[in-house]
């Protein structure tokens, strides 16, 4: 690979290691392609959720092993908890060398000031029906799932991807507006607490943009996901930008070399798991 990039701040948020949709074995390329002063895990990177002991891939472990590689390089890691990783919440303030477990995160850069957390406290969903919320992530788990094997299919036919729940997202009423109001509720409360910039993640829509009302100004940022957008903020010599992994050439030019053995047992592994939830496995 390349040299490494040097990034001052990187935030990452809702990776959701554990989980079929979670594409760890990208996530890891992009991590060994840079080199973070501070690495910022905003939320939702292990689903204690949905984890189950039988599906806890190489590619996921090799994501952990990277994380505490950089922390002993000296690589500054917070690890900001979620709702899918709640249970970290009893666990904040907990501090080993340069790695520390936190619910918010206040960071100066460059004279200015960044508000970081997951964003699930504005979640209705989450603070009133906790199991409707755990039923709509396995729901969500599974159209990801069926999601990539349609994809596998798409590959093979020399098709485009699709992409089912965001397209889904994108066209429902109701998801927009969450989106606005989630957007604009963290914004509001920024603005009042004199941030410059408040930077969440939770709702898997990658996002930074200014926020204007008639009490002030935000820059609004939101990192995305690695289970649809495959997106990360970056911040370096004073200007945020959001990174994107499928349209990063370099990245793409290493997912080509995969050998086409991984890529079969992947989808195999793929079908098999759909065959399980649908009920359609043979005794």
């Amino acid at each position: 690979m390349a040299k490494k990039r040097r990034v001052e701040l990187v935030v990452i948020s809702d990776v959701h290691l554990g989980t079929y949709g979670c594409h760890a074995t990208e996530l890891l390329r992009y991590l060994k392609s840079i080199k973070p002063r501070t690495l910022v895990l905003n939320g939702d990177i292990i689903d204690i959720w949905q984890f189950n002991k039988s599906y806890w891939p190489t590619a996921h472990m090799k994501v952990v092993k990277h994380l505490l590689s950089l922390m002993t390089k000296g690589t500054r890691i917070y690890y900001v908890t979620g709702n899918h990783d709640e249970m970290l919440r009893k666990f904040v303030g907990f501090k080993m060398s340069s790695f520390q477990i936190v619910n918010k995160l206040v960071l100066n850069l460059d004279g200015k000031s960044a508000w970081i957390f997951h964003g699930d406290v504005f979640d209705v969903t989450m603070q009133h029906s906790k199991w409707l919320a755990k039923l709509g992530a396995e729901g969500y788990d599974l159209l990801i799932l069926l999601n990539r094997f349609v994809n596998f299919c798409c590959r093979k036919l020399n098709r485009e991807k699709v992409y089912l729940s965001r397209n889904i997202k994108n066209r429902v009423k109701s998801a927009v507006k969450f989106i606005n109001n989630f957007e604009k509720t963290a914004s509001d409360i920024a603005i009042s607490n004199a941030f410059d910039y408040v930077v969440c993640g939770h709702i898997h829509h990658p996002e930074i943009k200014d926020i204007v009302t008639s009490e002030g100004k935000v820059t609004y940022l939101n990192s995305g996901d690695w289970i649809e957008n495959l997106t990360s903020l970056e911040y370096q010599e004073g200007e945020w930008k959001l990174y994107k992994f499928q349209e990063d050439q370099r990245m793409q030019q290493l997912e080509e070399e995969d050998t086409a053995e991984h890529q079969v047992e992947t989808n195999l592994e793929l079908f098999e798991r759909l065959m399980v939830e649908f009920n359609l496995k043979s005794a």
